[in-house]
């Protein structure tokens, strides 16, 4: 308290207010202030350069990307799952609700594939590198659970490094354990999330998904399509499934997209046939994918 004031009593009281009031906050530790209207441009360039700043430091300079369910078990659990339906409904024929949950769960048991081939596909890219600390080209997931705990799984069984782009959401997803520890993100704004995926990206391999998952693959299919991002290979994984969510086709034969645009992306059954594309794309364009990243 300064000098002048120690003949006021409640000089001291009028201090501890202007301590204690918002206004007084030093600006980046006020949470309320940066949680205003007025400072969403903050928040959107925080929100992607704290991502920027620690992968530039871990030298992470290019990604495969993948995308697909969160929903998707392995064959193990799967099974499980579907083995207490069945148990529920045989105490219950009648009940419709178990009814349909043991036919998700049969159909969740046959796509649990897709998770075996999830895994492979990370265990490709991980062994893509020079060992664990070789993170020029670097696998990224959604990180959550389901086929994005399967790539990063896979990338974790041949001891590479993987990353992985959380969002935080009114349910929350924990990230999966799969991921390097520092490589692991939450994002506030999907579109710092998206930006990061594109940024780096030397392929997307787009799993089957739900809303997310044909989000994140239209949104760079768009991109590529109007010139806004460079071209890279894209890879559908599970012909049965793609042909049965998008009718090409049909786009194409009503004049809705262009024939050139379904050469933008290739379909495909397996990891191994994914990769063999991603890399026979950059030795046609000569630039070996390994090489050049």
């Amino acid at each position: 308290m300064a000098e002048s004031d120690n003949h006021d009593p409640q000089a001291a009281a009028r201090v501890e207010a202007i301590l204690n009031n918002p206004g007084y906050r030093q600006a980046d530790e006020d949470v309320d202030f940066l949680n205003q209207n007025e400072t969403r441009g903050v928040r959107l360039q925080i929100d992607y350069q704290k991502a920027e700043t620690i992968l530039e430091k871990a030298g992470v300079h290019h990604s495969i990307v993948l995308f697909g369910s969160a929903r998707l078990r392995p064959r193990q659990l799967a099974e499980k799952k579907l083995r207490a339906f069945e148990a529920d409904f045989k105490d219950d024929p009648d009940n419709e609700q178990l009814k349909h949950q043991v036919t998700i769960a049969k159909r969740e048991l046959e796509n649990s594939k897709y998770y075996d081939e999830a895994r492979e596909f990370g265990k490709l890219v991980g062994n893509s590198g020079k060992g664990p600390r070789d993170c020029r080209l670097t696998l990224f997931t959604g990180g959550g659970p389901g086929l994005m705990e399967a790539a990063n799984r896979g990338a974790f069984d041949v001891g590479a490094k993987s990353v992985g782009l959380n969002i935080s959401l009114p349910f929350e997803q924990l990230p999966n354990s799969y991921i390097a520890a520092d490589l692991c993100f939450r994002f506030h704004y999907f579109a710092m999330r998206k930006l990061h995926f594109v940024k780096r990206a030397k392929a997307l391999v787009a799993f089957p998904g739900g809303f997310g998952t044909l989000d994140e693959l239209f949104g760079l299919l768009t991109l590529i399509q109007t010139g806004k991002n460079v071209p890279v290979p894209v890879v559908l994984i599970g012909s049965e499934y793609w042909g049965n969510v998008v009718n090409f086709d049909f786009l194409i034969e009503h004049g809705f997209i262009a024939q050139a645009d379904r050469e933008l992306f290739s379909i495909t059954d397996t990891a191994q046939d994914a990769w063999n594309y991603i890399l026979r794309w950059y030795d046609e364009k000569g630039e070996p994918l390994i090489n050049h990243c």
